[in-house]
């Protein structure tokens, strides 16, 4: 089954989530806003993806800006910057099995699903 990191207030969010129920796939939501990651949970997702923490992170969110642009982080850090400010994670990410992929822009959610 499909799992889709989704945040509903997000206009790409929630196309890929149309996406996987216009093609009738199989899929769980989980609201990452409101169940935070844990940090065993949050490197098993990186690892699916193929990347490490600071791929992930919206640099253009607010609380990034304020609080962390231009500071010299470790994998540690950036682990804890996103359970502390989910709302930092790149979105959509939708996993399956052990792969995963950010579904941004729609077509890397659309090739991700064909290959699997």
């Amino acid at each position: 089954m499909y799992k889709i990191y989704h945040n509903p207030r997000c206009r790409k969010s929630r196309e890929a989530l149309d996406f996987l129920k216009t093609q009738d796939v199989d899929h769980e939501v989980v609201l990452y806003l409101e169940n935070n990651f844990s940090k065993e949970d949050l490197k098993i997702l990186l690892n699916q993806l193929k990347i490490d923490s600071k791929k992930i992170i919206r640099r253009q969110e607010q609380v990034w800006k304020e609080n962390f642009k231009n500071k010299d982080l470790n994998e540690d850090q950036y682990l804890e910057i996103i359970i502390t400010y989910p709302i930092l994670i790149e979105r959509p990410i939708i996993t399956y099995k052990n792969k995963g992929v950010i579904g941004r822009p729609i077509d890397n959610l659309v090739k991700f699903v064909e290959n699997n």
